[in-house]
């Protein structure tokens, strides 16, 4: 595909900037804006410099690059705006464009094409890095290195967001299928991810235990691979496509019930394989029947007469929504149904549990700051609960909001909603 071709639908289109009549409905929602209170740091503002933009008013500059990249692309604002502006697909647009239209300084460009284009997309890589970061936290050295008050502190911050190497990696059961217990009633496939084989791979594990509890053959496709979204999130699309035709190629036909992620973000990307590919002729077709299949593990499971021999689980929990999970795939009652399954545990509702807890992709790894003062505030909302676990449904969640309870918490345990279930049918 052509660069030029590319370019013509890899930037914000009018009709989608036209649909924002600047009501300023969606400031509030938006956690930037109600960190910086700046206009330009608002989705209303944003749309305004994609619209200048595109009309050849202003230029792709510093300022605009600023403003769209501190963007956490929550899509907390499509929920608030009442005029159904697609926001998440303008900035992924802006930034695709940014992207095609802009040479990065020549550390950025290598930092980026270490990390998405050899690193994300290859096993082997993620395996060595994944073997390197354990043998550092396993030896010692991390403890040392943070004890000791080696590093600077935006880089101590940024390693306080490292995730923990989890070993076994849960590559090992790749390519294997894993029988319903009891009696069988769906076929799905499950997506492990990237990162999440390394360092949620107990996760993983549980996520299939609980499919299994539920009557599903579980298969994990061999030639599956990373979904791409922290590439569209990057603005690199055409890096996302050749990784969504990857997972169209190695699952589609394997004439599966449903394809399942336990990550609110991978999910949302996932179920848009049919935008991101609208405009390629082979795989568009297939990449609406892909989209159509992939379910949220929350969504799936509440969606089905679900095995309810559950032990009581005595907890005091509360819920923060993963952004893409609530604001982009719109699934908010589906995890709040399973928790209310077991016995014994008692949700309580954080204040605001649906704004941006900081973590957004690798955001709080570019943008520290930002991404810290957020969870500050979220901590606030989920100490004020006195729940003793804060369970969320999404992977990059649960590091930022660990990372928070170090910072700021009260001891909190963080789990993912599958892990609360899967405790509850009684784990091995």
């Amino acid at each position: 595909m052509a660069a030029s071709e590319v370019n013509s639908y890899d930037k914000p289109q009018q009709a989608d900037l036209d649909r924002c009549v600047h009501c300023g409905l969606c400031l509030n929602a938006c956690p930037t804006y109600r960190e910086l209170r700046v206009e330009m740091d608002s989705p209303r503002g944003r749309i305004y410099q994609m619209a200048q933009v595109a009309s050849g008013e202003a230029e792709i500059g510093p300022s605009y690059i600023e403003h769209i990249e501190l963007c956490l692309a929550c899509r907390g604002c499509e929920t608030a705006c009442p005029s159904g502006v697609e926001y998440g697909r303008l900035v992924e647009a802006a930034r695709a464009e940014i992207e095609t239209k802009i040479r990065r300084p020549w550390r950025e460009r290598f930092i980026r094409h270490m990390v998405f284009r050899k690193l994300l997309p290859s096993r082997f890589n993620l395996g060595l890095a994944g073997a390197v970061l354990y043998l550092y936290q396993a030896s010692g050295l991390k403890k040392l290195v943070r004890t000791l008050g080696f590093l600077p502190r935006r880089l101590s911050e940024m390693e306080s967001l490292a995730p923990e190497i989890e070993t076994p990696f849960f590559f090992r059961y790749y390519g294997q299928v894993l029988a319903a217990e009891h009696a069988e009633r769906y076929r799905v496939a499950f997506l492990g991810g990237c990162i999440a084989n390394i360092s949620f791979a107990r996760l993983n594990e549980a996520t299939v235990r609980v499919l299994r509890k539920n009557g599903c053959e579980v298969s994990i496709p061999a030639a599956q691979g990373c979904c791409g979204a922290l590439h569209v999130h990057a603005g690199m699309r055409e890096e996302a496509r050749k990784l969504a035709r990857r997972n169209i190629d190695a699952i589609l036909d394997g004439n599966y019930d449903a394809i399942i992620t336990n990550a609110g973000g991978c999910g949302s990307t996932l179920k848009e394989y049919g935008e991101l590919l609208e405009h390629d002729p082979a795989y568009a077709e297939k990449a609406r029947r892909f989209s159509a299949l992939v379910k949220d593990v929350t969504e799936f499971l509440a969606s089905i007469e679900m095995n309810l021999n559950l032990m009581a689980a005595p907890l005091v929990v509360t819920y923060q929504d993963s952004c893409h999970l609530a604001h982009g795939q719109k699934i908010r009652s589906a995890p709040r149904k399973l928790l209310a399954s077991v016995p014994g545990l008692e949700l309580r509702e954080m204040q605001l549990s649906d704004l941006c807890c900081g973590s957004a992709g690798i955001y709080n790894v570019v943008h520290t700051g930002m991404a810290m003062a957020l969870l500050e505030k979220k901590m606030a909302s989920v100490n004020g609960t006195g729940a003793e676990v804060i369970v969320t449904a999404n992977p990059g969640c649960m590091l930022q909001l660990a990372a928070g309870v170090r910072k700021y918490g009260r001891g909190q345990r963080v789990a993912h909603v599958v892990e609360i279930l899967d405790d509850a049918y009684g784990k091995p």
